[in-house]
């Protein structure tokens, strides 16, 4: 098992709750960027940092090629998540939602809706520094349910 994290826009406090959480846990953490993003624990066998080439879906594109079915992904971007839950792997993002086929299509509507709206100038954009402690703790959460299938699942094939 391991947990990818397209870090390129992840907060900070989500960072360091992984790159613990892998240490303490012996889960390999891998986070992807294409510039260069501080991580704790960096110099452990569980934490690891790739910095991707730069451009327009680089990080994505290098986890999706590299992740497994036994893999978690933290994502903020509704169509790398898309792409993901097509392709069977599990999905969550930054604020605690789990992303699967039930849900995802309604998260890519409203983000279309949102980016037309922004782009007629009706809407802005959410900030990025807008990160709340019970996001967090909704994040933490679901992380620790994920992780707990993940090792039900993976203790039934032994």
């Amino acid at each position: 098992m391991c947990i990818w994290i397209d870090c390129d826009s992840c907060p900070v406090p989500v960072r360091q709750h992984i790159s613990t959480l892998a240490v303490q846990s012996s889960i390999k953490a891998i986070f992807v960027a294409n510039h260069f993003i501080s991580i704790d624990n960096i110099n452990t066998s569980f934490v690891s940092f790739i910095l991707c080439e730069k451009g327009k879906d680089e990080a994505d594109n290098l986890i999706f090629s590299s992740v497994s079915e036994n893999d978690i992904v933290v994502t903020r971007d509704i169509l790398f998540a898309q792409r993901l839950v097509k392709s069977g792997y599990s999905v969550i993002n930054d604020r605690g939602t789990r992303f699967d086929e039930k849900n995802i299509e309604k998260f890519v509507s409203e983000r279309n809706l949102s980016l037309m709206m922004s782009n007629l100038g009706l809407k802005k954009g959410y900030s990025k520094n807008s990160y709340s402690k019970k996001e967090f703790s909704a994040f933490c959460e679901c992380l620790d349910r994920e992780i707990a299938k993940k090792k039900a699942t993976l203790a039934t094939y032994k």
